[in-house]
Order: C-alpha cells, then sequence, then structure tokens
C-alpha cells in the first residue's frame, strides 16, 4: 500500500495525500430565508463587496410569499441600489447563503451571547472545543467537514484556539418503522405529540432510550411504549404505597447500614453496584438502554425484598433510601414524574439541581458469597458463605448439599473444582 507511491516519490513522478469527497461548494441559494450575500452586482464594477459600515445586510420582513421563488426578487425597494464603488446603478444580490454557512460554527456563538460588535470573544476559548456533539448520520460527512473547514479558518484568523471544534462524536440511529426509516414520504410517522397526550412525554422519552443504545436504528412499537408506561405506574405507586407506610408507622430513622439484615445488606450492595454501572453506562459508554435496564433490576430486588423491609424502622429507612437513588438515576431519562415523586418523598428542592449519587465503596465489599454447586458440569445446588470462607470449607459445604448428594451417590468423587466467588464443580463417576 505504501511501496507504490514511495516509489513514485522516488522518481518524482508522484506523492501521496489523502483526498477528502469534498467539492466545490456552492454557498448560494435562490430563497428568502437565510443570511443575505453581501454583495452588489455592478454592470460595470462587476460583483463589489458591501462596505463594511453598511454592514449587516438585513432581509425585509414586510415580505408576501406566493410561493414563486425567492419573494425579495420583486422587491425592487431591497434590491436596486448604488455601487459603493463608481456610484452607479446597481442591484443588491437576492440570494442568501446556505444554512451551513451558519450551523457550521454555531456552536463557537454560542459562548458568546450578547457581543453585537464581533462574531466571537474570549469565552469561546473558556468554554471550547465541545466536549461531547451528538448527532445524526446524515451530519457524518458535510456538516462535520463544513464545521472543521470553519474551525480551522476561524483559528488562523485568530478566533478560537485549537485545532478542532468537537472532542467526542456520538452519531446516533435512526428511528424505524415496521423496518423502513421513518419519513413523510412513505406515511409512516409517528406524531409523538398522539403519545404524549396518551402517555405522558416522559413515556415517549423512557421507550426511545430503552429500546436501543443510541448508535443503533431503533424500530418503533406500540406495544413497547405501552410497556414504559406500565413501568412508570408501577414506580408511582410503589414509591405512593411506599409514604402511605411511612405515615403510618409515624418514625423516621437515619440508615445504619451495620443494623440490616442479610437481605437488606445484599439490597444495599446491589444499590450502590447499580449506581456505579449507571454512572459509567451514562457518563462515559452512553448506552442509556443499559442504565435503564440495570436500574429496573434493583426496583425489582427492592419490590421483591419490600414486605420484609417495611416491617423494621431500618428497612423501611433503607427502602426510602434505595427509592431516592432510583429516582436520581432515572432523572435524566422521565424528569416529570422523579421530580414528582422526590418531592413526594419529602424533598423541597428539584431534583434536577442534586448531585449525581456517589458509590460507597464499603458497600461494595460482600459479607457472604452465593456459590453454584454443579455436579460433572450440571447445576445442583446452591450454597452461601461467608466471603473470606477458604477453599477447603467451601468445598465441603458443597458436598453436604441436598443437590450434590442425591447426583454422587454410589459415585467416586474424582474432582472438586473451585472458581473463587462463582462456583463448585463436583467430578465425579
Amino acid at each position: 500500500m505504501n511501496a507504490i507511491p514511495q516509489a513514485l516519490e522516488e522518481i518524482d513522478k508522484g506523492k501521496k495525500r489523502i483526498q477528502y469527497r469534498l467539492r466545490d461548494w456552492g454557498v448560494s441559494r435562490q430563497r428568502y430565508w437565510g443570511t443575505p450575500i453581501p454583495v452588489i452586482n455592478c454592470p460595470d464594477c462587476g460583483s463589489v463587496p458591501v462596505p463594511e459600515e453598511d454592514l449587516p445586510v438585513k432581509l425585509p420582513l414586510d415580505v408576501v410569499i406566493t410561493g414563486d421563488g425567492s419573494p425579495i426578487k420583486s422587491m425592487p425597494e431591497f434590491y436596486q441600489c448604488k455601487c459603493p464603488k463608481c456610484g452607479a446603478d446597481a442591484e443588491r444580490e437576492t440570494d442568501t447563503f446556505d444554512t451551513f454557512m451558519e450551523s457550521s460554527w454555531y456552536y463557537a456563538r454560542y459562548c458568546c451571547p450578547g457581543n453585537d460588535t464581533a462574531m466571537l470573544d474570549d469565552r469561546v476559548n473558556y468554554w471550547g472545543p465541545v466536549d461531547q456533539y451528538v448527532g445524526g448520520i446524515e451530519h457524518a460527512i458535510l456538516h462535520l467537514l463544513y464545521s472543521r473547514f470553519f474551525h480551522k479558518l476561524m483559528r488562523d484568523e485568530g478566533l478560537v484556539k485549537g485545532d478542532e471544534p468537537f472532542k467526542n462524536l456520538l452519531t446516533q440511529g435512526m428511528v424505524l418503522k415496521d423496518g423502513a426509516k421513518m419519513s413523510k414520504s412513505k406515511g409512516n410517522t409517528v406524531d409523538p405529540q398522539g403519545i404524549i397526550d396518551q402517555y405522558g412525554a416522559d413515556t415517549a422519552r423512557l421507550f426511545m432510550m430503552y429500546a436501543a443504545p443510541p448508535e443503533q436504528s431503533l424500530e418503533w412499537s406500540d406495544s413497547g411504549v405501552e410497556g414504559q408506561f406500565k413501568f412508570l405506574k408501577r414506580l408511582w405507586k410503589t414509591v405512593t404505597d411506599f409514604i402511605a407506610v411511612c405515615d403510618k408507622e409515624g418514625e423516621t430513622v437515619v440508615l445504619d447500614v451495620t443494623q440490616l439484615d442479610k437481605d437488606g445488606k445484599k439490597l444495599h450492595h446491589k444499590l450502590h453496584q447499580t449506581i456505579g454501572a449507571v454512572g459509567d453506562d451514562i457518563g462515559r459508554r452512553h448506552t442509556f438502554n443499559t442504565a435503564i435496564a440495570k436500574v429496573r433490576e434493583l426496583f425489582n430486588m427492592m419490590e421483591k425484598l419490600s414486605t420484609s423491609l417495611e416491617r423494621s424502622a431500618q428497612g423501611r429507612a433503607l427502602k426510602h433510601n434505595v427509592m431516592e437513588h432510583i429516582l436520581l438515576m432515572l432523572s435524566p431519562v422521565i424528569p416529570h414524574i422523579t421530580h414528582q415523586l422526590w418531592h413526594e418523598l419529602g424533598h423541597d428542592g428539584a431534583i434536577m439541581n442534586e448531585p449525581w449519587p456517589e458509590v460507597d465503596e464499603s458497600a461494595l465489599v460482600e459479607d457472604s458469597i452465593q456459590y453454584i454447586v454443579q455436579v460433572n458440569g450440571k447445576l445442583r445446588d446452591k450454597i452461601e458463605v461467608s466471603a473470606d470462607s477458604d477453599k477447603e470449607s467451601i468445598e465441603q459445604k458443597a458436598l453436604a448439599t441436598a443437590g450434590a448428594q442425591r447426583n454422587i451417590e454410589g459415585k467416586t468423587i474424582r474432582k472438586v473444582i473451585v472458581v473463587p466467588g462463582k462456583l463448585v464443580n463436583i467430578v465425579a463417576n
């Protein structure tokens, strides 16, 4: 691959270079809505730039849209003018710039609001470059290429520092309906307003975030929307039912992890394990679907233990703590219901202003570990042992289980394999 260009360079017959797909760019558009091209067309002088003191050129607002081309082409009060170079009668350019001329550097202009004397100021270097760019596949070539072109031009002009406009790129997938990309021409679009009216905006958001990773295509499913709506109703009912229980008991205690029973400690461990995993899914991997799945797994575990938790003050304190963290982890996806439930749990401020939950590293240290017991590779039982148990005690406990005893009776034990933290496999024949 490199030998041929290298040989051509040595004999001065060619050289290797990178060839982009970008070609000459026609930036003018025959439409009203856009940025006016600041040029005056003079019959004697040709195309003459509008003098700096006459900038910016502003579009007239009293236009009549007829559907037959740009309305300013039929407005002599706009296009008739004098040539700034020779003073002869001339015409102002009625074409406007391609919208890429604005969208290619908006990220820099957004950093400098209120500046009406210059394109950019020092704030662009404070805020830039963009940490995370999210865009559709249709942006993957032209828009991003134009943005890099503009950024390097602004860099060369001293308006910005740095070589690149964006640090990271996430290209999101398309929304499909019956296997085809949604489009008006195909008539297969789904109006989100109907979903919002029937189920609420949170349901629509939760479905779209849960259905697929952001970089993959999402297949729209009405049944999937209904499923997420049912989950939100479960979440609402669980929180409000728990509040009723707490009101009935009439006591509030501070969570003391050392007083939790075995199930409580497992749930506490699961909570902080989930906080760490969800934080990584959202913050680094951007896999919102797996983040939601992990929160729902925690929610299901909490519901399964709900009856036993509500019997004691410490159990209720733990459940309250777990529900708070579930709401915090789901708030970026379903901000409306989590905001309301956050208040129901006794908080005054908005959940959106709360810091992201932190992992308690001590909670990740388990007191006990569950092992699967296998006989000749097949699951026969389970055991739970202390986290500091040695290999010999784990083997003895596994061999003593009813499942193992039934399947090794009358056989010779050839080997006992202990995989730390996972399983015990008894080899017998």
